[in-house]
């Protein structure tokens, strides 16, 4: 099933199960596949101490199993994870926060290296990703930094909670519209437009948007109908 090298070992991705952000690399031997299996902790081969070891062990920052997949050569293993705090030895979410300069010959900043955080998609050390991630970035950074003269979102902010959440009600109201007669790039159009104003009034809140996919991926195996049932007790 797994292709070992010639050292008897193979690259194991930690990727977070909820939000999809690629957390480290790091090796296993069989002995280390095999303990993963049976404890549903994410398990190491360090090739520097010649020894197995469990990610988190010293730390506390384990990285739970919930799936395990191997590529289409079976040469490399995907860890999907729930991670109890930052992967990073340096206290970041993820090992990959240095971003690479791609027009300036390929150098990796050091910047994010020196002072990388658990600050996550709204701060400057969390790992790159999707557009919910850049999204919640520049909504934070028009909090902190932003001008009501030149930014929608800054000068929203500042109008306070009541202006945010007339704007969400409007928009709700024409994606209904569009849910019952428009067409499909207007639903689509519409619904963007309430989701970014979601995002203004949780970065007004300084509610990081993760939180939201984390909630939503706790849900995942659960009825609908069993859950708002549990919320009304």
């Amino acid at each position: 099933m797994i292709a070992y090298d010639d050292r008897g070992l193979v690259p194991a991705v930690a990727q977070d199960a909820a939000t999809g952000h690629v957390l480290m690399v790091a090796w296993m031997n069989a002995e280390a596949f095999a303990r993963t299996l049976q404890t549903g902790e994410l398990h190491f081969y360090s090739r520097s101490r010649a020894t197995l070891w469990r990610k988190g062990e010293t730390s506390g920052n384990t990285l739970r199993v919930r799936e395990l997949r191997v590529d289409c050569d079976g040469d490399t293993v995907l860890a999907l994870v729930e991670p109890a705090g930052p992967a990073c030895h340096t206290g970041a979410r993820s090992c990959f926060f240095r971003p690479v300069d791609l027009a300036g010959g390929g150098a990796a900043s050091e910047a994010a290296a020196r002072a990388p955080g658990d600050r996550g998609p709204t701060g400057d050390g969390g790992p790159p990703g999707s557009v919910l991630d850049r999204l919640a970035r520049v909504l934070a950074d028009r909090r902190d930094r932003g001008s009501a003269d030149t930014s929608y979102s800054k000068r929203l902010m500042d109008a306070g909670p009541g202006a945010i959440a007339a704007k969400i009600v409007e928009e709700a109201g024409e994606l209904v519209d569009e849910l019952a007669a428009g067409d499909e790039e207007r639903l689509v159009s519409e619904t963007a437009d309430l989701w970014f104003h979601c995002l203004v009034g949780l970065a007004a809140r300084s509610v990081d948007p993760e939180r939201v996919l984390r909630e939503l991926d706790r849900r995942f195996g659960t009825s609908g109908i069993a859950e708002k049932a549990a919320r009304s007790r």
